[in-house]
């Protein structure tokens, strides 16, 4: 008898529980696309795959909320025709008839466990690939509509173009904006550019080829005919640690390298500290005398130069000032040796972190012999003097990966010591690690209490459905929501107070389990009232 009733009561919450599910899915569904559809542009094809990826964050939601629906309904409506009261003139217990929904209960909480802890994160970077093989159409597709797009992950450039060619991959009339701290720092304009993506593992580079190309800087405008360099597209949604497995943010956790936003900090800092390892070599070079020269050296040929002043800057720059005279002469020894005099140029650090190139900007300068000035003059691929790629070379272990605690340390391989933008930038890492560290710990908790309330949650819907007989059928839900609200807010206060440096993680924490301690009181109240009436 009793088996028969509870596979009665089972069956009952269950229809209610899947079609909950079911309308509550696709609304929600809906919703989860917009963002994307609405910043990234993606097209039709790819709305439906996106629909797909996103259903396991869906379900994570919709689950408790769909059993809680049920718990609340069914549970009433027995209560509300006296099927409760005639269970217990039967002598069956209270508890008896209540067990179909804690099985349901316990079988949403482990469902939402699994869902948060592996399966969502899994699907995440499904989305994330599916959008990273559509970058270059999102890319066109924004302009098409917009007029520009801004590249994520930062915004940290902006690219305009009149006209869109999809089939050519190229753009016409194009502007690229290159901002710094939210102002606008270079700005490159070309009559047309080529488009071209190049996929890694973690991220999309847009390299851009474009003609007749114009910068203006701070410096003024300067003509640089061919043109050829790249923007990092980078992860779309995966650079989150909410997006993250639970053994992706131990790992993450113990090494905060692997951790994409963490990577990037360094590898800034890692920028900052070659470009005045660079600049303090040339200055000791040019050191040894009145009219001294320092060399460097690509397959082709030899580039010696003097200046007056050689300061690091910004962005792997460092800058040659007063009296700048640069020799070119060919390794071979074939051509003849060209000599430009000028007051100020530039040398950059480009390429890859592994196999780190220099080029060579020359401003306004004037060849010997010659009385027209040449506005620009660029020499690249020059080799970094080995010396300074030694000493950047023991911040990096075996895998070419940067090592965090060294960055943060006291630089003494800097004569004078690290410049204020390299202390900022380590300051910066230093957040960085520990918001990342913070935030791990935010999540982890969270969805386990959210996992775990799922069952107060849902008992506390039985028991209001069974107290309010009287009343509508949803009244008891609409009162069972206001648990799970505090629950949910809970969660969500003490993620930020957790994520706040300024704050203790431990208080952070004990905020987000304090939402299920509620919940759990509320539940062995309600229960007793039922197992005393």
């Amino acid at each position: 008898m009793v088996f028969t009733l509870h596979r009665y009561v089972f069956r009952e919450l269950l229809k209610v529980f899947v079609l909950a599910v079911i309308a509550l899915t696709l609304i929600l569904s809906l919703g989860s696309i917009l963002r994307p559809v609405q910043e990234f542009g993606v097209g039709p094809r790819q709305v439906i795959h996106l629909m797909s990826y996103f259903l396991p964050i869906t379900l994570t939601f919709v689950l408790p909320m769909a059993a809680l629906f049920s718990a609340a309904l069914v549970y009433g409506r027995l209560s509300s025709d006296n099927e409760i009261d005639a269970c217990r003139a039967s002598g069956i217990n209270m508890l008896t008839v209540i067990y179909p929904g804690l099985a349901l209960a316990l079988m949403v909480a482990v469902g939402n466990l699994v869902l948060s802890f592996h399966v969502m994160p899994y699907f995440v970077h499904l989305a994330e690939k599916s959008l990273k093989a559509d970058a270059k159409q999102m890319l066109f597709r924004n302009i098409q509509r917009k007029g520009y797009y801004e590249v994520p992950p930062d915004g940290r450039y902006l690219i305009y173009a009149d006209q869109v060619d999809l089939a050519k991959d190229t753009l016409s009339g194009v502007v690229v904006v290159k901002l710094k701290d939210g102002e606008i720092d270079e700005i490159i304009a070309t009559e047309e550019a080529r488009i071209t993506f190049i996929s890694h593992e973690t991220t999309n580079q847009v390299h851009i080829t474009a003609f007749n190309t114009y910068r203006i800087d701070a410096e003024g405008t300067v003509s640089l005919g061919l043109s050829s360099f790249a923007v990092e597209f980078g992860s779309l949604l995966g650079d989150d640690i909410k997006f993250k497995k639970i053994e992706q943010m131990k790992r993450i956790r113990t090494d905060p390298m692997l951790f994409r936003p963490v990577a990037r900090v360094a590898g800034e800092i890692y920028a900052q500290l070659s470009t005045e390892l660079l600049a303090q070599n040339i200055s000791a070079g040019l050191a040894d005398g009145p009219g001294a020269f320092y060399r460097l050296h690509s397959a082709e040929k030899f580039v010696d130069f003097t200046a007056s002043t050689c300061l690091p800057r910004d962005e792997g720059k460092v800058e040659l000032a007063g009296g700048v005279v640069v020799i070119e002469s060919d390794a071979a020894g074939v051509r003849p040796s060209v000599t430009l005099k000028c007051e100020k140029a530039v040398l950059y650090i480009e390429g890859d972190e592994l196999a780190p190139t220099l080029t060579m900007e020359i401003y306004n300068a004037r060849a010997e012999g010659s009385d027209d000035p040449i506005m620009l003059r660029t020499i690249r691929g020059l080799i970094p003097p080995a010396d300074m790629e030694e000493a950047a070379a023991g911040f990096k272990r075996q895998d070419g990966s940067l090592i965090p605690d060294k960055l943060t340390l006291p630089l003494t391989v800097l004569e004078k010591g690290p410049s204020s933008r390299l202390t900022w930038l380590q300051s910066r890492l230093v957040r960085r690690v520990r918001k990342t560290l913070a935030e791990i710990q935010a999540e982890i908790n969270s969805r386990l209490v959210f996992g775990i309330g799922c069952v107060p949650m849902i008992l506390i819907g039985i028991g209001l459905g069974i107290i309010k007989k009287g009343g509508h059928l949803l009244s008891a839900f609409g009162a069972s929501c206001v648990p799970a609200a505090v629950l949910i807010v809970c969660i969500i206060s003490g993620k930020h107070v957790t994520e706040n440096l300024g704050a203790q993680s431990l208080s952070g924490t004990g905020l987000i389990w304090l939402g299920l301690a509620l919940l759990s009181v509320l539940t062995a109240v309600i229960y007793r009232k039922l197992l005393k009436g």
